[in-house]
């Protein structure tokens, strides 16, 4: 376990380095720059402005300058946000978009397992039928659209939840629902497909003869082995939450580092776009890593490595 988490954090490190050395050149090599914009600044206004931002050095010694100061922990001042550091903006909007994504993970997790759980239990049944039907279209559904149609039904038809904002629980029930929605689908799919599969088995049909309550056969028995594709998916599931909430909270007006991220994008906030795209790249790693080692403790049969 430790060799490999190990051997992880230096993949880590050099996936970093890779996606910052990556990220760099290519936001300098489109046309424009931070000082582009509608309103035209003076050629001695944007030279100081360069001049204090390191833009008017050459371009290896920008990217060593930082490098090593991004290595350092330290992301720089914010282009557009002259008054706070990338670290401060990302301090502000990862606790939200944390909330948002942790809570659309466990919206995910807890009704895809229960809606595959029950589709392989009354297979071919009406439950079946519906459930998968259900799932069916949740896949094919983008989120944006889910939550236009959301806002439009539980927000202006019945007034239910708010249209947006942040700072209490109702503000994040029905963001989270959109978010989570897809890969609810998703996660009910592979849990039936899993639960189909495990129920076959002889170690299943033993429990079951020696007496267990159909409720402990599914429980101790079929589901934890049933749940490893779920496990598996749940490092894209991660991603794709993360991809999703940049939309979502532009829709729901919600204070996290999505908005931040296409503000960064849009006004060519090259800090803040790198670190955003940094602090991405280590929470899919991370959750990744995460993933492995849950696969290991469901199932000691796999070998870390």
């Amino acid at each position: 376990m430790i060799s490999f988490l190990i051997k992880r954090s230096l993949w880590m490190l050099f996936t970093l380095w890779i996606v910052f050395t990556v990220s760099f050149f290519l936001m300098r090599a489109v046309p424009g720059g931070p000082f582009a914009g509608e309103r035209k600044v003076s050629p001695e206004v944007e030279r100081n402005l360069r001049a204090r931002y390191d833009l008017d050095a050459p371009l290896h010694q920008q990217y060593l300058k930082n490098l090593l100061r991004t290595a350092s922990g330290d992301l720089g001042p914010s282009f557009k946000l002259a008054d706070f550091t990338v670290n401060e903006i990302l301090g502000q909007g990862f606790p939200v978009s944390a909330s948002l994504g942790i809570l659309a993970l466990v919206f995910a997790c807890t009704l895809g397992v229960a809606a595959g759980v029950a589709s392989a239990i009354y297979r071919n049944s009406w439950i079946d039928v519906g459930m998968m039907l259900a799932a069916t279209i949740g896949v094919a559904v983008p989120n944006f659209v889910l939550a236009s149609l959301a806002v439009l039904l539980f927000v202006f038809i019945w007034p239910l939840f708010p249209a947006g904002g942040w700072g209490e629980l109702q503000h994040l029930i029905l963001p989270s629902i959109c978010l989570g929605a897809p890969f609810a689908a998703y996660i009910a799919r592979l849990t039936r497909t899993g639960m189909l599969d495990v129920l076959g088995h002889d170690y299943v049909r033993t429990a079951r003869a020696k007496g267990l309550s159909p409720y402990q056969v599914i429980t101790r028995h079929a589901l934890p082995i049933a749940l490893m594709p779920v496990v598996s998916y749940l490092g894209p599931a991660t991603a794709g939450i993360l991809t999703g909430s940049l939309v979502l909270e532009r829709i729901f007006a919600i204070p996290g580092m999505g908005s931040h991220f296409i503000d960064a994008a849009t006004q060519r906030d090259y800090t803040l776009a790198m670190g955003a795209v940094l602090l991405y790249t280590l929470l899919l790693y991370v959750m990744n890593t995460l993933v492995d080692v849950a696969y290991w403790v469901i199932d000691p049969r796999v070998k870390l490595g």
